[in-house]
């Protein structure tokens, strides 16, 4: 009787304490769910917390910063935006569009320095180091014109004097235009910002207000340009601003003949827009802003012209389209037409340089100037120690001269210059400046073959400046490959929108013709020490 009493209160206990395990188990489920669901409730808004955004308040700020000055944009665009700790930490709500997800991806995390879109090739390019050099303090005779103020007038002259000029000054400049920047037009801050070292700062927004004043303003007049052996003409704008035009003559496909001589090719209105960007990603900057427009022959040229000779030129052809050839001393003929489809035509405007009376160019015989004969040989093509004799002439024999026109025999033979005949500097500076790499459009005919012939400055003379040594040795790395930047930089051109600028094949060979620098570098550094000039920029 007593073995049946102890199973039944064992089993007793047993159950109580299953009974107050459940239970325990219950409790500890409730208290964990309780604690979680307080977790994920969004805080409420407090003084510590950030506030998350509306869409209304972002389109309000984007408006605002559209409208703010040039100067707080660029100041502000150099600023990495942060992403909001409210919108890093939960997830969005249901309210949010699409489009504000879209502008949250591209945010760049400024916390942990995390960035979700790289910069492109181009953009990593201008922000390295090589293209951020320090300059020389420029002094009030360093730049090319200046806006004349009391201070600037001469020790000499009495104020009464100097008012008087000052006031024949002004009444020479539109009514509109002051001595405060913001009241001149583009040209005319672009010819203000020329400096002895380079045309422009790459990193002044006038370079792109002038290009973009080129390629939208309404053209006012045409008129054939002077002088030269091909079709150029000179088209007026608004505010007096100028540009130099020239038309497209042949297809941006077609290869130059290799039977043709090169001062009998024609030239190209796409090789002095890639000109112009090329000369900018060899950090030289000493070719005018060049841009592509399209323009009506009959509107804007045919119609307005006030060059006679000019408008007995036009005619229309036989497949309907509007054409003229103009009054020039070779390929100016019916046979050699310029000619719209019907109306339409490819161009690239050039910005002109300041007024030869206001800023006086001296024009120099380069020194390895081809004969420009089919039978006979320049100097420098029959004798290897040519350099030795140019270096004991001036102005080689001293500055920055024969490092300088290495620059351009190396943007000639990148860009398969040979029409090299001429340069140009500005008299103010004397020789301590830059040339003017100016008249591209021969450029950019051949891409199947290179011409060695140009490199010739650099092989003979055997000298390279530093900083264009290390700007080509970054273009020939994959992350800043040559033809890549080019292709990206041609993109901005208005006439990208109709076709690319530069064909593939011509893009290639820069990087091919770019080895062929590094290699002709490689061998003088084999054979001489003092290859690499070292100026105020190294």
């Amino acid at each position: 009787m007593i073995k049946p009493s102890l199973g039944g209160s064992t089993r007793s206990i047993y159950l109580g304490l299953a009974c107050l395990s459940l239970s325990l188990h219950l409790l500890l489920a409730f208290f964990c769910l309780s604690v979680l669901q307080t977790a994920c409730v969004l805080p409420t808004s407090s003084p510590a917390s950030t506030p998350t955004r509306t869409n209304s308040q972002h389109s309000q700020s984007i408006s605002h910063s559209s409208s703010s000055s040039p100067s707080s944009a660029a100041s502000s665009s150099r600023k990495l935006p942060t992403i909001p700790r409210s919108e890093e930490h939960h997830p969005l709500s249901a309210n949010t569009s699409s489009d504000a997800t879209g502008t949250r991806k591209k945010r760049i995390g400024a916390g942990k320095g995390q960035r979700v879109k790289s910069l492109s090739k181009l953009e990593e390019l201008f922000k390295h180091p090589l293209y951020n050099l320090p300059r020389p303090q420029l002094q009030d005779d360093d730049w090319l014109l200046r806006l004349k103020t009391n201070e600037h007038g001469s020790d000499g002259e009495s104020e009464e004097e100097e008012r008087e000029d000052e006031a024949e000054e002004i009444k020479s400049l539109p009514s509109a235009w002051t001595s405060k920047a913001e009241t001149h037009p583009p040209w005319l801050r672009f010819h203000l910002g020329i400096s002895r070292w380079e045309l422009y700062d790459r990193k002044d927004p006038i370079v792109a207000q002038l290009t973009h004043y080129l390629a939208t303003q309404r053209v006012l007049g045409a008129v054939q340009k002077t002088g030269g052996t091909q079709l150029k003409l000179l088209m007026s704008f608004p505010n007096h601003g100028q540009a130099l035009l020239k038309p497209m003559k042949q297809s941006r496909d077609a290869e130059t003949d290799v039977n043709l001589f090169y001062f009998s090719d024609f030239e190209r209105h796409n090789a002095e827009i890639a000109a112009f960007h090329l000369d900018r990603l060899l950090g030289f900057n000493r070719i005018p802003p060049v841009v592509g427009r399209l323009i009506n022959v009959t509107s804007e040229v045919r119609e307005i012209t006030s060059d006679k000779k000019l408008a007995r030129t036009f005619f229309t052809s036989p497949a309907g389209n509007v054409c003229f050839y103009g009054v020039c001393e070779y390929y100016c003929s019916s046979e050699h037409p310029v000619c719209g489809r019907p109306h339409e035509l490819e161009v690239s405007l050039a910005a002109m340089l300041p007024d030869l009376s206001l800023a006086p160019r001296r024009s120099w015989r380069s020194p390895w100037r081809r004969s420009y004969s089919r039978n006979k040989l320049a100097q420098w093509q029959k004798d290897p120690a040519y350099c030795d004799t140019v270096k004991q002439k001036p102005p080689y024999s001293e500055g920055t001269r024969l490092v300088d026109l290495i620059d351009m025999a190396v943007l000639d033979f990148l860009m398969s210059n040979m029409d090299r005949h001429h340069y140009e500097t500005f008299e103010k500076f004397g020789n301590e400046t830059f040339l003017l790499h100016l008249d591209n459009g021969r450029a950019f005919g051949r891409h199947s073959q290179d011409e060695p012939s140009i490199l010739v400055p650099l092989q003979q003379c055997c000298r390279i400046r530093r900083t264009t040594l290390l700007r080509l040795r970054i273009l020939s790395l994959p992350a800043f490959r040559l033809s890549d930047v080019m292709r990206e930089s041609l993109l901005s051109d208005p006439l990208a929108a109709v076709a690319p600028v530069l064909s593939e094949p011509h893009l290639s060979a820069l990087d091919r013709r770019l080895a062929a620098v590094l290699q002709v570098v490689e061998a003088c550094e084999q054979h001489h020490d003092d290859v690499i000039y070292d100026d105020w920029e190294g």
